[in-house]
């Protein structure tokens, strides 16, 4: 008996054969092959330097630091003994942030005790160092957000999901593939570092023309600036009252048009209204002296009395998407100084922003530095648009960087196609001289706001002499142009505005048909709200897309219709097409 209780010895770790030593040595060796035939080499030894580090500033509390200290080791101790004895633990309630965190939705981070304590750890690592950001004092408001930023981003990169050895699914791909997953990761990273841009969605996918910016229409004005792309109407009757849209140019114009079952443009044509799109032309250093007067006069005032004299109308309703938004407030604030206002019967702005007092995390990214370096990079008169792709991406690390990381580095896996995100990825290049006046102009110094502080065409600029009817557009989780900086239009119009508060964000909130019976928007029609926080709380929530609410109100400031024919349709008029939409200009890389 006593021989049958005795423990067992150890069993000996299985030898590994010789057909898995070369298997390995392969997947290595291809490996290293890889970054030879990149470029890659060890980097050398760093030089020595004599210069010591600079001190730390004493601008934190010691005192607050002390006792965030003893907090976290308090909460570490706890944690140890959650796993090591939990029957005498605290009873412990998991935040709901941590439980819904898509990162560690895998059973694996809850069910097997090493992750789950490895996720854990990562949690309250990085709650702690949150916040200590905020024990920081002696600073202004605009560093401390800054600060958070930073520790955000790093808090991000940190997540025990970005590395092989603490991300179980990782671990088991691995032996799952016997390692061909990292060299196919490996493959995707030296692939995206060549083209200097991430990748999420599969670039064969998509096709401009093809099953992207597929609404019939005609080019029937091609500038040096921008094409004009007329629409070709589906209903018997248009409504008197042309639509003109500027989509930003930091952007394609094809965000407003990507699948048919999500083109605005397309469903705008089927309410029967006449579209008309600006497809701006991306730079080139033929485009280094273009700057915002040029947006304003040879792009968008140029397109309306474009539009006026080929349909032989008075008025104009004007979309500005973004940045055309901000543009087309000083456009309208241009024709209301020129006495020409009444050549916009409308202006509707999606996610526009005129006062950049609370830009957002934007703003953060202006300063001297950040200035100099764009001045560097856009030596040849244009910045590349991956520059700002890359800072755009950066404002959703979580999503749009780390979430690729780890599943096309790591799993080794390929990106799905994303109609979206093949769009986000097709860049476009910016002047340099309009990028860095918009920059310092708008971001840094909050000029548009100030009534006479710019000028176009040796005209001042108010914004408070605009009355032309606004549809003002934000979206709640914008994180370009945060709802409360889009709120603070109704601040500086003189006219009648209409606020829509929609679900989602910059782009989702934007490009919501329908048909697809998602997200909700938000009214509040009560006279004199002062603020977005009391919007929202008198606000009436709609289920589905503002899209409805947006066309009844464009019939409201002007029903009459026209027949669907004559210079209505593309290429009739004095204007002979050009070529099919989506034209030229967004072909162009």
């Amino acid at each position: 008996m006593a021989d049958d209780a005795a423990p067992k010895p150890p069993e000996t770790p299985a030898i590994p054969s010789l057909a898995d030593l070369q298997h390995w040595t392969a997947v290595f060796g291809r490996a290293q092959q890889m970054l030879m035939e990149h470029g890659f080499a060890m980097p050398a030894t760093p030089a020595a330097t004599d210069t010591p580090a600079a001190p730390l500033p004493g601008w934190a509390d010691p005192v607050a630091i002390a006792q965030a200290g003893t907090e976290f080791w308090s909460d570490t101790l706890k944690l140890w003994q959650r796993f090591l004895d939990p029957a005498h633990a605290e009873p412990y309630v998991e935040p709901e942030a941590q439980a819904r965190d898509r990162r560690f939705k895998a059973p694996q981070w809850h069910e097997q005790p090493l992750f789950d304590f490895i996720r854990q750890s990562y949690f309250l690592a990085a709650d702690h160092l949150m916040k200590g950001v905020e024990t920081i004092e002696g600073v202004d408001e605009r560093q401390k957000e800054r600060l958070r930023f930073l520790a955000r981003g790093f808090v991000d990169a940190m997540s025990p999901t970005n590395f092989p050895v603490t991300n179980p699914l990782v671990i088991e791909r691995i032996v799952e593939t016997r390692g061909e997953n990292l060299l196919k990761g490996m493959q995707n990273l030296l692939a995206d570092l060549s083209r200097g841009q991430m990748t999420h969605s599969d670039t064969s996918a998509f096709e401009i023309g093809r099953n992207i910016a597929t609404t019939p229409g005609k080019v029937i004005k091609r500038t040096e600036l921008y094409e004009l792309i007329h629409y070709e109407p589906t209903t018997e009757k248009l409504l008197a009252t042309p639509l003109l849209i500027f989509p930003p140019w930091i952007n394609r114009f094809y965000i407003l048009d990507l699948t048919a079952e999500k083109s605005l443009i397309r469903w705008a044509v089927e309410q029967g209204l006449s579209v008309f799109v600006v497809s701006w032309r991306s730079a080139d250093a033929s485009m280094k002296d273009v700057r915002w007067d040029d947006y304003v006069l040879r792009g968008q005032i140029d397109a309306i009395d474009t539009v006026r004299a080929l349909l032989d109308v008075p008025a104009v309703h004007a979309v500005g998407y973004c940045v055309a938004g901000t543009t087309l407030a000083a456009t309208l604030a241009l024709l209301a100084a020129r006495g020409e206002a009444e050549k916009v019967a409308s202006a509707t702005f999606f996610t526009a922003q005129v006062d950049f007092s609370q830009a957002g995390e934007l703003s953060l990214f202006v300063d001297d530095d950040q200035l100099e370096l764009i001045r560097s990079v856009s030596a040849e008169g244009f910045l590349d648009g991956r520059f700002m792709a890359a800072t755009f991406n950066l404002l959703r690390g979580r999503e749009l960087i780390w979430n690729y990381v780890t599943a096309n580095y790591l799993l080794g896996e390929d990106a799905p196609p994303f109609d979206l995100l093949h769009w986000n990825a097709d860049v476009t290049n910016l002047p340099a001289a309009w990028h860095l006046s918009y920059l310092t102009d708008l971001y840094r110094d909050n000029r548009l706001v100030q009534p006479g502080s710019i000028t176009i065409d040796d005209t001042p600029l108010d914004l408070s002499v605009v009355k032309t009817p606004a549809y003002i557009q934000a979206g709640r989780e914008d994180h370009i142009a945060p709802a409360e900086s889009v709120w603070r239009i109704t601040h500086h119009f003189a006219g009648p505005l209409r606020f829509v508060l929609a679900g989602s964000g910059h782009i989702a909130g934007v490009v919501n048909p329908p048909s697809a019976g998602k997200y909700q928007y938000w009214l509040n029609e009560a006279p004199g709200v002062a603020t977005l926080a009391d919007f929202v709380a008198g606000a009436r929530e709609v289920k589905g897309s503002w899209w409805p609410d947006w066309v009844e109100w464009l019939r409201s400031i002007d029903g009459r219709e026209v027949a669907a024919a004559g210079a209505w349709v593309p290429g009739e008029g004095d204007l002979p097409a050009l070529g099919a939409a989506p034209g030229e200009y967004v072909l162009k890389r």
